[in-house]
């Protein structure tokens, strides 16, 4: 090897650190982000003087809510079981930003009933050496997104307007299937007959209002939620159909949540357009506790 190759080789060596470096610092600066979001979404109560006040699943209090309604939260709910307050979840699947073009990816997502919210940090292999970093949420009456290539350039950056606030508290309210505690009008959700199979959820939140419908299956289960949701065209928020798609029901700390499912956008000829698909990997929730 010459001594020029030896320089060459030094020299690459030495920017393939420095961006090793930049890509462990940007990581480090990313998850302080995302831990600084979560610490937002503690809860307004999580202790109580007594085990007897800590609230509790109670099938009475359903009556007067909507059949179909009724028959899902008595599904996905254990009687007498505490009331779970926030989920650590766990996802693994593909991601399209762009029609057709699926990539890979894992999240961790946090999300609490009380506050309302949630916190979705996810990794998104575009490429065999570039991972996209993305992080949407919903906190306190504000939607936000950002994405990062490497965790350092951006790519999104979004949020502080009345329609991306709209639009993460209809995600929030069509993803508490993972946190059905979430969906009891205790939880500030009110519900309207659509049909036998059918109805709407409405939920208020710092002056944000969200609607979604949900389509309950035979069992009870959520099957599916629809609503009419700002979508990003170009810059531009569009009022567009959306679609989530609830399966593979399982029980999980005394709820039966859906473990995989897909969203899709349809556009008004119909065309649509999926863009996640996943299962769940992994839950954790946490409830209200009695003071020791």
């Amino acid at each position: 090897m010459s001594r020029w190759s030896r320089v060459g080789t030094t020299a690459a060596g030495g920017v393939a650190a420095g961006a090793v470096a930049a890509v462990a610092l940007g990581s480090t600066v990313w998850n302080r982000g995302t831990a600084r979001a979560v610490r937002r979404l503690e809860p307004e109560f999580s202790h109580y003087a007594a085990a007897e006040d800590v609230p509790r699943f109670d099938p009475t209090r359903l009556d007067g809510l909507p059949a179909p309604v009724a028959r899902y939260l008595a599904f996905a709910l254990t009687p007498g079981e505490p009331l779970a307050r926030r989920a650590r979840l766990r996802h693994a699947g593909e991601f399209a930003a762009t029609p057709g073009a699926w990539r890979p990816f894992t999240s961790v997502e946090h999300v609490a009933a009380d506050p309302p919210g949630f916190v979705w940090d996810a990794r998104i292999r575009m490429a065999p050496l570039v991972t996209v970093r993305v992080r949407d949420s919903y906190l306190r009456g504000e939607g936000a997104m950002q994405a990062r290539a490497a965790a350092l350039f951006p790519v999104v950056d979004q949020g502080g307007t009345r329609a991306m606030a709209e639009a993460s508290l209809q995600r929030y309210l069509a993803e508490s299937t993972w946190l059905p505690t979430a969906l009891l009008p205790e939880a500030g959700v009110a519900w309207t007959p659509i049909d036998d199979s059918t109805a709407r959820a409405t939920l208020i939140d710092k002056g944000v209002t969200a609607t979604v419908d949900f389509h309950f299956g035979a069992g009870g289960e959520v099957v599916r939620t629809t609503a009419v949701r700002y979508r990003d065209v170009d810059g531009t928020p569009v009022p567009t159909t959306w679609v989530g798609y609830s399966r593979e029901y399982a029980r999980v700390a005394g709820m039966m949540i859906p473990t995989a499912g897909a969203v899709e956008w349809v556009l008004p000829d119909g065309t649509r357009l999926p863009y996640w698909r996943g299962r769940i990997t992994g839950a954790e929730y946490e409830t209200a506790t009695a003071t020791p």
